[in-house]
């Protein structure tokens, strides 16, 4: 009966949830989320606190680290001798504190993880800044509660003069929720404090902005983006980006990256590890060797780049492939009357002048009372100064002290603690000077008594001390900040280390790619051998070659109908015998894909009107044609996008810019080519397939070799290269307009001798044509030299081939130059040109006789296709 009284039947699923919501709020409460008054955890300030009542302040001697958690763990905080060692620790890096608040002597660990020695080897203090926090600690400011064995009592809160959740921030993991704040700048929040203090709380978090720029961090970096700081003064919440900074340096010639600054909480071996491993893995090209040169006087992490290698493009991938660039995510929740909040910028700063006022007006009721009872005894020892002969006979008449006592509280009216005053004065104090020094004491004791009532009675008075003391505050511990701010990642343009000078870009058969300067071509006459262009791997040879500008964007086709988006200063430069980079570095093409196109486009992103008049004019290896919007191709993305749905055994060969209103020219391998409008070709969305441009032969190795789009009929002609190194020029109406879908007429006798049709191109006197075999050797020649001869004839030879049973790789036409020229007449013929092109709306780079149209449902684009 006894036993069936002690159990108690209780719902198991009640008990379960009242249990686990008792354990989350513990953890909440006393472990994870900071207080939003003093910013510290319990163990923090535990720990602060032990070390103040051992006399372990900054002007005293270091002591042992294991007295310290032997002190603090035996007191106050009984969960484990390592959670409070490793607090105090943090608590002393100073690449983990904005302003540390333990001053350590000894292996404390370092930022590149290292651990800290054991706490019988290192030895600690407490900073000066600490014992800001502790101050007036000990004139009833914070509220005591008991320990953990009801033995001794400990402050709930410290009655910090330092906003220490904003200046060194805090993170935890609690049940259910998480808090991850930043560190900021204390000369910043302090002053934010005061503006507050001046608005009377009326100021908004935007006014707090204007002082509170940003995060601070210890580690400094750069904060790259405003956009995520805006975010968490303002909600709480915010993804605030984070870059290290560095430098390219030149030395002997030779290019390095230095870095001498890493986002917060990056640990430095680990980044550099992560280098080496790219290096390795051949995801990171350009890098020779990384070195740690960092010292006592600062971090210098050297990042050696080779000869061949852009440092900028090599620094933009350390950026987007490693920590070298990170995010810090805010998330504001802190503990507000024992409840876990959302806290904006503005009600961290209220609450804690809230707490600072609180601690004020206590300290001053504090030392209010005891003013109040030193002008007591006071008073008492001057009614017993001036009537001291009659004291004394008092005293000596007297059996003992505490007769002594009551007599002179019945014959001066006095109380027990008066009395009690002047029964144990010193004799000195019957001296005249003394007796002066009380009424002086007493008169200073008085006014102090007004002022402190006059603080407790007007609130300006008292929000005045607290303002002083954190200007105070901020003249002793105030400093620069360390992390500078890029407001909009806009503003770090790489274009203005480039000047936007003409280039060839040249990409290999293998999807090697480099751009040298067009000038390192010289112009050759018809029919010479050429010069050697390209150093190229044994099985490799050089493909594509194409003209572009340094402050171009390049939207790069792939045979598989996919497009990337490349600034042309992002590609490494070369010699024109260096074998250049392999693409793959540059840009996330799939395997086994290759390059097949590039449109060049000075403002993708930021010209509107002409990237809603432009278009991409598609053409595949099986004659199809597409027709798309350019603005449909603006959005660039890391991983590229699909440009066109090709069928299966087709394959992207051409794409081509127009302004809607060109006609377009598709030759085939057979030496045919076709004419036709554009407009045969209606706008469709970016994904579709296209419509038929010109039938091939059924003789199932015909596909087409080009497309061309024609600006100017009068002054363009029609160029046709053969494998074998033949080619002429045509006019233009030599080919009739028919509809897209024919099978065109002739445009080259095609022979044993000529060999099949490589490439068709629209070109004019005032071109150079650049011609490259598979071997890698270039010629280059004035179009002027090509006589414009019948449609349907051979042509004559344009590059000798000489025994080598070589065969012509790429044909590509340029804007001659006559070196002759002085630099004054460049300048002002490249001036000209750029008014000329710029009253035309058409961008410096563009191709201005390209045409195209809009976007269309893919599915009706296919029943087209398969129709026709």
């Amino acid at each position: 009966m006894v036993d069936q009284d002690r159990i108690i039947k209780i719902n198991i699923e009640e008990e379960m949830k009242s249990a686990y919501i008792d354990y989350s709020m513990s953890v909440i409460v006393s472990r994870a989320l900071p207080d939003v008054r003093d910013g510290f955890k319990p163990v923090h300030r535990r720990v602060l606190f032990g070390m103040n009542e051992l006399g372990n302040t900054s002007d005293k001697p270091y002591k042992k680290s294991a007295r310290i958690v032997g002190e603090v763990l035996g007191k106050y905080h009984p969960h484990g001798d390592s959670s409070v060692y490793y607090a105090m620790v943090r608590m002393a890096q100073r690449w983990s504190l904005r302003y540390p608040l333990v001053d350590g002597q000894g292996n404390f660990g370092s930022v590149d993880g290292d651990s800290p020695a054991a706490m019988r080897y290192t030895e600690a203090r407490l900073s000066k800044m600490a014992e800001e926090m502790l101050r007036d600690i000990d004139k009833d400011t914070v509220d005591f509660q008991l320990n953990f064995d009801d033995t001794l009592k400990e402050p709930t809160v410290l009655p910090t003069r330092i906003p220490n959740l904003l200046v060194n921030g805090a993170s935890g993991i609690a049940v259910g929720m998480a808090t991850n704040m930043a560190p900021h700048n204390m000369s910043e929040v302090l002053d934010g404090c005061i503006a507050y203090i001046d608005s009377r709380g009326e100021i908004d978090v935007e006014g707090l902005m204007e002082y509170v720029k940003a995060p601070d961090f210890p580690t400094g970096a750069t904060i790259y983006g405003y956009a995520g700081v805006k975010d968490a003064f303002e909600t709480g919440r915010g993804r605030v980006i984070l870059r290290g900074k560095a430098e390219i340096e030149f030395e002997n010639n030779h290019e390095k990256i230095v870095i001498t600054e890493i986002p917060y909480l990056v640990n430095k071996a680990e980044l550099i590890k992560h280098i080496a491993d790219l290096v390795n893995e051949k995801r990171l090209d350009g890098i020779s060797n990384v070195n740690d040169e960092s010292d006592r006087t600062g971090m210098r992490i050297v990042v050696d780049i080779k000869r061949d290698a852009n440092s900028s493009v090599v620094l933009n991938k350390l950026y987007k492939l490693t920590a070298l660039q990170s995010s810090f995510s805010v998330n504001n929740i802190a503990l507000v009357n024992g409840r876990p909040r959302q806290l904006n910028l503005k009600d961290q700063i209220k609450a804690f002048v809230d707490h600072r006022q609180e601690v004020v007006m206590r300290r001053t009721r504090f030392e209010l009372k005891k003013a109040e009872e030193r002008a007591h005894i006071l008073e008492g020892l001057i009614i017993a100064s001036d009537n001291i002969d009659e004291v004394i006979a008092i005293i000596r008449a007297s059996t003992n002290p505490q007769e002594a006592i009551d007599n002179l509280m019945n014959r001066f009216s006095l109380s027990e603690i008066q009395a009690r005053a002047i029964v144990e004065m010193r004799l000195r104090q019957l001296t005249g000077l003394e007796q002066s020094k009380l009424r002086a004491e007493y008169e200073e004791v008085e006014k102090l008594i007004a002022y402190l009532k006059e603080i407790l009675e007007n609130e300006d008075l008292c929000m005045q001390v607290v303002k002083d003391e954190l200007q105070e505050v901020k003249d002793k511990y105030g400093d620069e900040r360390r992390t500078e701010i890029i407001y909009a990642s806009e503003e770090l343009n790489p274009e203005d280390f480039y000047a936007d000078d003409e280039m060839i870009i040249t990409i290999s058969h293998m999807g090697y790619i480099k751009r040298t300067p067009l000038s390192e071509f010289r112009a050759q006459g018809r029919g010479g051998v050429g010069a050697k262009g390209s150093e190229t791997r044994d099985e490799d040879f050089v493909e594509y070659i194409y003209p572009a500008s340094m402050h171009a964007t390049l939207l790069i086709f792939t045979a598989r109908g996919k497009c990337y988006w490349l600034k042309v200063y992002e590609i490494p430069e070369g010699t024109k015998n260096a074998k250049g980079r392999a693409i793959q570095n540059l840009l996330n093409i799939e395997a086994g894909d290759r390059i097949q196109a590039f449109i060049r486009v000075k403002k993708l992103t930021t010209d509107i009107d002409f990237i809603n008049s432009h278009y991409l004019l598609f053409c595949t290896k099986k004659g199809v044609i597409k027709k798309t919007l350019l603005e449909a191709y603006s959005r660039p993305r890391q991983n590229g996008v699909n440009a066109i749905t090709l069928r299966e055994d087709d394959g992207l060969i051409q794409v081509k810019m127009t302004n809607g209103d060109n006609e377009v020219i598709i030759a085939n391998r057979n030496g045919r080519a076709i004419r036709f409008h554009e407009s045969k070709v209606r706008t469709m969305g970016r994904t579709a397939s296209g419509v038929r441009g010109m039938t091939l032969d059924d003789d199932k190795t015909d596909e087409a070799v080009g497309m061309i789009t024609i600006k100017d009929k009068e002054a363009e002609t029609i160029l046709v290269v053969s494998e074998q190194g033949y080619g002429k020029r045509s006019h233009i109406e030599d080919y009739r307009i028919t509809n897209r879908g024919g099978k065109g007429v002739k445009t080259i006798q095609i022979t044993d001798k000529t060999g099949k049709l490589v490439t068709i191109k629209n070109v004019t006197d005032e071109n150079d044509l650049m011609i490259i075999n598979k071997s890698g050797i270039t010629i280059r020649m004035k179009v002027a030299d090509i006589n414009v001869i019948g449609r349907a004839t051979q042509g004559v030879r344009l590059i000798n081939l000489g025994k080598r049973h070589d065969e012509i790789a790429s044909v590509c036409k340029v804007l001659t130059e006559n070196d002759e020229k002085i630099a004054e007449e460049k300048a002002e013929r490249d001036a000209l040109q750029e008014m000329a092109i710029h009253e035309s709306g058409l961008p410096t780079d563009v191709d201005p006789t390209d045409p195209t149209s809009a976007n269309t449902d893919s599915q009706e684009e296919n029943e087209d296709l398969n129709q026709e």
